[in-house]
């Protein structure tokens, strides 16, 4: 047998490793947005799915019903094997908790797999998202230590260092999965706003009474995603630490990050979009440096005559005792003055 459970339900079960949650949405709804740490195990393919639903609509609910049971009787065995396969309960959903999570788990138990069926499915969760996010609103409490620097300063990995060691931090870019620039989503493909929403929430709930959160100071909108308007307030009443750092870390960084090399096209493709606002001469130089993959130069010139010029050094909008300007030779050093800094101002959080 089965068992229907509620979104809270679900996701205690997994929060407390006592479930495996499956998506057994087609493949492409599993890309666009997915409850975190779910596998996919799809009911249908892409092609099949547009194929019952064609049949639905110009048919019959019934002939749809009939052509997707010739579908899955063909390929049952894999579709079972494919659940024997995970170790541990399994929890299955679909878009809206019905057809094909339920015959999932109907045949499941008809193999003596039992499993938890998310009552509404992915729509239901994604209710539970958005009044989520309205309540966190109201209790979101932690204040913000808020990265600041110039493109290049290593901000994402300061806060992947702080992260690893147990600092509350919230990853806005990999929400994104965008860089927030013009360069942004070179060999990434970027979430949507769904996806977006769903990673906040799941990371913002962990923190949500902590004394503090540390993220990087971003624009309103980081690819093509829009930040919640909560965040964005507690970003212009944090803490801001701005921080400083050689050009020659800065372009390593990029360089690292980046890798120009693998990504050539994309990366002459964004220049292209931001050459008319460089002075022509340096636009050509940078221009000539990345067709020559000379990429050291390039991302020097695009600092020095683009990105840095566009900064703007935010320290003069907030109060100046909310304001901590760090000089750091790396990455290294940054995390461990900023460690130096929150030990300071919290001494019972470390």
């Amino acid at each position: 047998m089965f068992q229907d459970i509620s979104v809270e339900q679900f996701l205690q079960k997994q929060k407390n490793d006592e479930l495996v949650l499956v998506d057994v949405r087609s493949p492409s709804e599993f890309k666009e947005a997915t409850i975190p740490g779910s596998v996919n195990i799809p009911f249908f393919t892409d092609e099949e799915r547009a194929e019952i639903g064609t049949i639905y609509k110009q048919v019959s609910i019934d002939a749809a019903k009939e052509r997707g049971l010739e579908i899955i009787s063909v390929k049952l065995p894999d579709f079972i094997r494919s659940f024997q396969q995970i170790d541990g309960e399994k929890g299955i959903f679909c878009w809206r908790g019905g057809m094909r999570s339920k015959t999932s788990a109907t045949l499941l138990a008809l193999m003596g797999i039992h499993s938890y069926r998310l009552v509404g499915g992915i729509h239901a969760y994604r209710k539970w998202i958005v009044e989520t996010l309205d309540d966190l609103g109201q209790e979101f409490l932690p204040e913000a230590y808020v990265l600041n620097g110039y493109t290049g300063t290593g901000k994402t990995m300061i806060l992947n260092h702080l992260a690893n060691e147990g600092y509350p931090v919230l990853d806005l870019e990999k929400m994104a999965n965008h860089r927030g620039s013009v360069f942004g989503q070179i060999g990434l493909k970027p979430h949507n706003q769904k996806m977006f929403d769903i990673m906040f929430v799941q990371d913002a709930l962990k923190y949500k009474q902590s004394p503090l959160v540390l993220f990087e100071a971003e624009s309103k909108r980081i690819g093509r995603t829009v930040l919640p308007d909560f965040l964005l307030k507690k970003k212009d009443e944090g803490i801001q630490i701005f921080i400083k750092m050689p050009i020659e870390e800065r372009v390593n960084h990029i360089i690292e990050d980046y890798r120009p090399w693998e990504h050539h096209k994309e990366c002459m493709e964004a220049f292209d979009r931001i050459k008319k606002r460089i002075h022509t001469p340096i636009a050509a130089a940078i221009e000539a440096s990345l067709e020559n993959e000379d990429f050291q130069t390039a991302v020097r010139l695009l600092l020095e005559f683009y990105y840095d010029p566009r900064y703007k050094y935010t320290a003069v909008q907030h109060p100046e005792d909310r304001n901590i300007i760090i000089e750091a030779k790396n990455v290294d050093d940054a995390v461990q003055v900023i460690k130096g800094i929150i030990k300071e101002k919290l001494p019972s959080l470390k």
